[in-house]
């Protein structure tokens, strides 16, 4: 597991319209702006992969605010600000120059100062660095260091902002050679079992509770040994907000699962037997796909249900229904409370582990092309047909496989479906995301 590196989480806070989703699709460029067509993922775009030089990280948007009353602005800034120190390895902190330093700020920045996590204070809106740089200095009031003066919405800048922000990273943590043991991300909505189920692996399993360096205040790594081999479980349980919005909470839900799932090899959904798969649900398990995650649903609360001959197999496609973009999940029935089932769930995420990381060599993978192009013609437009000419593992973590075709316009979505079943009959891949990168090559190359 040594391929993984951990990225680090960029944390956007501001009040309304200083230009946070602007300062966003500047950083995230196009590619945030167009909606997966992934049923059942979230609308809202929360996070975004950033690239800037040769680092990675996950920027994520804490939260919009409803300018209702300068008290409502206050506490949900404040809130924005918790999510942020939770979640974050760095806070950019954005005002707007043109409406100079207002009290809510100052307030937000005395709570962000005492967090001890680095604070990037950025000043939007400069669009003439002559014109507004004595007003940029104002904001040295704040007490949180250098204001950065950008324009994100001409996208001036935002180079020098970002390398700013990247040398907060801690480059150590970034590049030390990753721990081999298997990491798994316990992910679901609050009240389904969360805790109850890492209780209930740690009872059995009698081991201390530690609390690995690095991770939030609130997430706590849990090493739990199952027949001789560790496991760490990333436990994003600890949920209890006071009179929250329900709204806010969700949100927040998706950003510590955001933050969870990154850091993972395999997510464990947990879904409530009696409420079945809600829509919530899916959104979290968005998440783990878009991520390349290994994925595992545990129903909890199984014991807790009337049961016939029929009732797995009921509820199985009732979930497969609502996750269709992830039929390759391994659905387990489990009770959190009595223990039921728990040893197959180690089975069951060595299994996963093992499928993530599976390669298949090049030759087979041909074969099974060139097998299922001749069972089923690939599609052709205005007399041109789709060729296929040469398939090739690129990756694994999720397995990602290269096909060289002859225009990739042709290469419709429910062609490389096909050829994906096919490769999953082969080598059944359960419980893992397969990737899929088409290739032009010229017939003449």
């Amino acid at each position: 597991m040594a391929d993984r590196k951990r990225k680090p989480i960029v944390a956007v806070v501001g009040r309304p319209n200083v230009g946070k989703s602007t300062l966003f699709n500047a950083l995230a460029g196009e590619k945030i702006a167009i909606v997966k067509d992934t049923p059942g993922i979230t609308r809202d775009r929360i996070y975004a992969d950033i690239t800037w030089l040769d680092m990675n990280f996950t920027l994520i948007d804490t939260g919009g605010i409803e300018p209702e009353s300068k008290d409502i602005i206050l506490s949900q800034m404040r809130e924005q600000a918790q999510i942020a120190m939770d979640t974050a390895d760095v806070i950019i902190f954005l005002v707007d120059v043109k409406q100079g330093l207002v009290d809510a700020d100052s307030k937000v920045a005395d709570m962000l100062r005492r967090s001890q996590k680095p604070v990037v204070l950025v000043v939007n809106k400069v669009d003439s660095f002559e014109k507004y740089m004595a007003d940029t200095y104002e904001f040295y009031n704040l007490g949180i260091g250098d204001p950065i003066p950008i324009s994100a919405a001409n996208r001036l800048g935002i180079g020098d902002m970002l390398d700013v922000v990247t040398s907060h990273f801690d480059k150590e943590a970034m590049d030390a050679e990753e721990d081999e043991r298997p990491r798994i991300a316990i992910v679901g909505k609050p009240n389904v079992g969360k805790s109850s189920l890492i209780n209930k692996l740690l009872g059995e399993n009698r081991l201390i509770v530690s609390d690995i360096a690095g991770t939030t205040r609130d997430a706590v790594d849990t090493e739990v040994i199952h027949n001789g081999k560790e496991y760490v479980f990333i436990d994003t349980a600890g949920l209890r907000r006071k009179n929250k919005i329900k709204e806010d909470l969700e949100h927040y839900m998706i950003i510590r699962t955001v933050s969870a799932v990154e850091r993972a090899d395999v997510v464990v959904l947990v879904i409530d037997a009696s409420e079945g798969v809600t829509e919530q649900d899916a959104k979290i398990a968005g998440i783990a796909h878009e991520r390349g995650k290994g994925m595992i649903i545990a129903v909890n609360k199984w014991d807790s249900i009337e049961k016939d001959d029929k009732t797995i197999y009921k509820f199985t496609r009732k979930v497969q229904d609502t996750l269709s973009f992830m039929q390759y999940a391994e659905i387990i029935f489990i009770s959190a409370l009595t223990g039921q089932r728990l040893p197959k769930l180690f089975e069951t995420i060595d299994a996963v582990i093992d499928n993530c990381s599976l390669r298949v060599g090049t030759g087979v993978l041909n074969e099974i092309m060139t097998e299922a192009v001749a069972m089923q013609q690939p599609p052709s437009d205005k007399g041109k047909r789709l060729r296929l000419y040469y398939i090739t593992q690129a990756a694994v973590k999720p397995p990602t496989f290269v096909i060289f075709v002859n225009d990739k316009e042709l290469m419709h979505f429910s062609y490389t479906r096909y050829i994906e079943n096919q490769i999953r009959n082969a080598f059944g891949f359960k419980g893992t995301p397969l990737k899929f990168i088409i290739r032009e090559r010229k017939d003449n190359q």
